[in-house]
């Protein structure tokens, strides 16, 4: 898997909590939910870079056999 660049964000509380509630309605940790909502708005304004790893598929990986 691709390096991931990790910094510090600070949000407001009450911000936290809606996105984590957003996240668990749609399955997803706060941290993924973040990173979904800051790609649809790169792709949404033309800004996205082609080389942009996506991220990892959900669920479990396949097991080796």
């Amino acid at each position: 898997m691709a390096d991931r660049k990790s910094f510090l964000l600070r949000l407001d509380p009450a911000v936290h909590d809606a996105l984590a509630h957003w996240a668990a309605d749609e399955l997803r940790s706060t941290n993924a939910q973040i990173d979904y909502l800051l790609r649809e708005a790169l792709r949404q304004a033309g800004r996205l870079p082609a080389g942009a790893v996506g991220p990892r598929p959900r669920g479990r990986p396949k097991a080796d056999s």
